[in-house]
């Protein structure tokens, strides 16, 4: 067995089935360039036959990203098999993953298949997906769930038929640490060719243990491939989080002796971006990501970092990205400090007018605030590409509020229609309400509001609010953020760019599918 183990990142597609957390096309291109950053082995860009928009997605994807694989997800038969394929004809090198249920629930009350029928199935689509690409992994849905005798059925037939990589899923999150880890070392013991194949492990966080889990499986099953997410964003719980995986194999090399590749100075600016898009927005207290990962508040524990930062942390904040720099901005500050600042952070701008762009909003907020953390350097930069891919058909010009106790709270926003000025008063619950209400007396757009969330990107009254509202209308699903040190302001922002969103088709879609 090799020491070295692949990282198959899974956020565009698992990561995705998040209720709201929907990318669009150009979303989904900028995180898998960053994934690429951060050298992530295997990008599963998304689930190509489940809709149009998720074949455009990988399609794009398969053409920016250069150095992964590219993977789309398929069911277990030709239509699928054929429809990744195609999605995936720009790669560099691409990968097909098939999956079909083997659980004895899933596969009489979801399939209803018999045992036999899934095994003919799963044989026929990897014979014909080998066809189509040299790199095919096949999953077992709930394969943690299934009958140990017919699991190594299937997994030694669809070795057989090519399938280079056999992934074991804990689908529904039943799994415990060492009871999965001695799963996945039966398995291999008994499956006959089972050293023809790279074994993988995919766990979801129901109750915790998707780390745990999947850790176990590559220290005690032998597996080699981890599949994961940013953030360990998914769907329910979540899924096994791809920077805690990173960091305990580097911390605990003494314990794993295993190694992967990952550039872990990209993972917090991953964080920040995957984040920053889907609106989820990352617990304080959130391992390696977390606002809190590194601080130390305790008067002991501050005494002894100072003293020698190993009596409290096992890892460095600057190992992962994280980084106490800060530009103090000023009127005489320049564009050349701008995008070194830029270069130190890992943001790549490919475009001359997107620096530009982002070095205005840059300007216009120092005069705001009277120190510019990396943080609010990052929400720039979001709020720069998220500006360009949307094209900003409703642009924020200017907002007026009045709020007072005992009064209706009253709001008039001003903002650009297309190539003309609007503006509109409204009244509201609260100044927020009263300034989207504003909005939505010229917009009338219809969409139901699922989401408003507010977050502090910085610490202190001066910090920046980041305000995500989620929008909902005909079975499309946008998220809209906006930054400003001014609340009202971001929120009146955060919701037209959920309406450019929703003005604009190509940059909308439908729910994910659920899948393994």
């Amino acid at each position: 067995m090799s020491d070295r183990v692949i990282i198959f990142d899974t956020t565009l597609r698992d990561g995705e089935q998040s209720p709201g957390a929907s990318m669009t096309k150009d979303e989904k291109v900028r995180i898998a360039r960053q994934l690429e950053r951060l050298k992530v082995d295997v990008i599963e860009a998304g689930f190509a036959a489940s809709s149009e928009g998720d074949f455009q997605a990988i399609s794009a994807v398969a053409a920016a990203v250069k150095d992964s694989i590219v993977c789309s997800l398929a069911r277990a038969n030709d239509k699928d098999i054929t429809r990744a394929s195609d999605a995936l004809k720009a790669a560099n090198a691409k990968r097909i993953h098939a999956f079909l249920a083997t659980s004895p629930l899933h596969m009489a009350v979801k399939l209803r298949m018999s045992p036999e029928e899934v095994l003919e199935q799963a044989k026929r689509s990897i014979r014909f997906a080998r066809n189509l690409a040299e790199d095919i992994e096949f999953s077992a849905e709930d394969g943690y769930r299934s009958e140990m005798d017919f699991l190594c059925r299937v997994v030694e037939a669809v070795i057989k038929e090519g399938a280079s990589t056999i992934n074991i899923p804990d689908t529904v999150g039943y799994a415990t640490p060492e009871l999965y880890g001695e799963f996945i070392k039966t398995l291999r013991t008994r499956v006959p060719n089972s050293d023809k194949a790279v074994w993988s492990v995919h766990c979801h966080n129901d109750l915790g243990m998707a780390v745990a889990n999947s850790l176990a499986g590559v220290k005690i099953g032998g597996a080699r491939q981890i599949e994961c997410t940013i953030n360990g964003l998914g769907e329910r719980a979540g899924n096994t989080a791809l920077e805690e995986i990173v960091m305990a194999l580097r911390t605990r090399k003494d314990y794993f002796n295993l190694a992967c590749d990952i550039d872990a100075s990209q993972i917090v600016p991953a964080s920040k971006m995957v984040s920053h898009i889907t609106g989820f927005v990352v617990q304080p207290n959130k391992a390696v990501v977390g606002a809190n990962a590194f601080a130390h508040t305790s008067g002991i524990h501050q005494d002894g970092i100072l003293k020698n930062r190993e009596t409290y942390e096992i890892m460095r904040a600057e190992d992962v990205g994280w980084t106490a720099n800060k530009i103090v901005l000023g009127k005489l500050s320049g564009r050349n400090a701008f995008k070194q600042r830029l270069h130190d952070l890992g943001i790549v701008v490919e475009a001359e007018a997107d620096v530009n762009e982002a070095f205005t909003r840059f300007k216009a907020l120092a005069d705001q605030k009277s120190e510019i953390f990396d943080e609010d350097i990052i929400a720039i930069m979001s709020e720069t590409s998220a500006a360009a891919e949307e094209g900003e058909f409703y642009k924020f010009i200017s907002l007026s509020q009045h709020s007072e106790t005992g009064e209706r709270p009253k709001s008039k926003v001003t903002f650009r229609v297309g190539n003309k000025e609007a503006s509109s008063e409204a009244e509201g619950n609260g100044p927020v309400d009263a300034s989207l209400n504003a909005i939505e007396e010229i917009v009338r757009s219809g969409a139901e509001q699922l989401l408003y969330s507010v977050n502090a990107i910085t610490s202190g009254t001066q910090s920046q609010g980041e305000v995500t509202v989620r929008l909902s209308k005909g079975g499309r699903i946008v998220n809209g953020v906006g930054t400003d040190p001014d609340i009202i302001a971001a929120s009146a922002k955060a919701y037209l760019s959920a309406l450019n969103k929703l003005h604009d088709p190509s940059q909308a879609k439908l729910n994910a599918q659920m899948t393994p």
